[in-house]
């Protein structure tokens, strides 16, 4: 089953593009909203890093969640969008002083920190504007993640986060500051994961950090589980919306949340990463010696999941029904690795077929470059096309 495209509408378009089914983003904030209410004081942020087109970001901001940004870049973006500055939140590991003092002047929600140093100068950066910071420590659980090496950020080894040993002594420091209170506990273990094992081991991990710290009768305001949720870049077309459901029940059954605590996600994948495609024409059809290529106007600068992941998108010829035959699909880039997929299996395709590429919202436009200076493609929601 292929997905379903307003193709005539594409013909007038300059390939590569972005396209983005906002039905199927709003079934999944309206799916979001309705799972994470079920629960008392669960809180969910969009994490802007997974896709940070501004009509997405809008559609997003409208729906009520906040904003999860780990730059300045990502705080300006949440706020021109409509997210409450009351609900945006600041993390990173290199958080530059530019950049704090930015998020300081919007009053941010809360910064997640990563480091002392950074404490500190979340600190001194806020006495100068004679304000008090929120900050919560990103401590990191050594809880990895059953998902590629580059996208796990929990274990001990990682660059991201306080360690567990060092909990103790950074929150003596706060509390010895008087321009940032501390307010609660940040973790992340990774992306793309879809065992939910892996969030019940998070969830007992905070379990026993929160009991470590009532033992020094500290009760923190809230806990910020981070997100990770992952999709079914296999079958995007029978499975659009990821399991909320499980995701929510999962830390329901498994967290132990104090009275008037409240639980935080970042969301980012699992909110935009289905409702975006990345349009191509075929450029050539091109026959090798034992096989096909299918030679693109897309490349690895416009979606560099494959080269940087070795990710895997369903590819689909949208303009072909057919027999299948058997191709690589690679873009016209000047490197061995810019190949979406090999032995793929697609409608017998012709030079100008409209190709496909799935589940390409999160980690898709955003990490598009002009390396051998190609245009960055532009990003189109289904209302554009009207």
């Amino acid at each position: 089953m292929k997905g379903i495209f307003p193709i005539d509408k594409f013909n007038n378009i300059e390939t590569p593009f972005y396209y983005y089914d906002t039905k199927v983003l709003r079934e999944t904030l309206d799916t979001i909203k309705r799972e994470a209410s079920k629960y008392e004081n669960y809180h969910v942020h969009y994490a802007i890093k997974a896709n940070a087109n501004n009509k997405i970001l809008e559609i997003i901001s409208n729906s009520g969640l906040g904003a999860d940004c780990v730059s300045g870049g990502e705080v300006k973006a949440a706020i021109k969008a409509g997210f409450p500055a009351d609900k945006v939140v600041f993390a990173g590991v290199g958080k530059s002083d530019k950049e704090i003092n930015l998020a300081l002047d919007y009053n941010i929600s809360c910064f997640n920190v990563e480091s002392v140093p950074e404490l500190e100068v979340i600190n001194e950066l806020a006495k100068a504007k004679g304000k008090v910071a929120n900050v919560a420590f990103r401590i990191n659980p050594n809880v990895g993640a059953h998902t590629h090496a580059n996208i796990t950020t929990g274990l001990a080894e990682n660059k991201f986060g306080i360690s567990m040993e060092d909990m103790d002594k950074v929150i003596d420091m706060a509390k010895e500051m008087n321009n940032v209170e501390f307010v609660g506990l940040h973790f992340h273990i990774g992306s793309q994961i879809l065992e939910m094992d892996d969030f019940v081991a998070l969830c007992n991990r905070v379990n026993q950090l929160q009991e470590k710290l009532t033992s020094m009768r500290i009760i923190v305001k809230s806990i910020n589980v981070g997100g990770g949720l992952g999709i079914d870049y296999s079958h995007p077309n029978r499975k659009p919306i990821p399991s909320f459901a499980e995701f929510f029940n999962t830390y329901h059954k498994h967290i132990k949340l104090y009275p008037g605590q409240k639980l935080h996600f970042e969301l980012g994948r699992a909110v935009v990463g289905q409702c975006g495609s990345l349009i191509s024409r075929v450029i050539y059809v091109k026959e090798g010696t034992n096989k096909k290529f299918a030679i693109l106007d897309a490349g690895m600068t416009d979606l560099i999941r494959p080269a940087l992941y070795q990710a895997y998108h369903k590819i689909e010829n949208i303009s072909s029904d057919e027999p299948m035959e058997t191709y690589d699909v690679v873009g016209p880039i000047c490197e061995s690795s810019d190949v979406f997929g090999k032995a793929i299996d697609l409608n017998k395709t012709h030079r100008g077929d409209l190709i496909a590429l799935r589940s390409a919202g999160a980690y898709g436009e955003i990490m598009a470059s002009r390396y051998n200076c190609r245009e960055l493609p532009i990003g189109y929601i289904e209302e554009d096309l009207i």
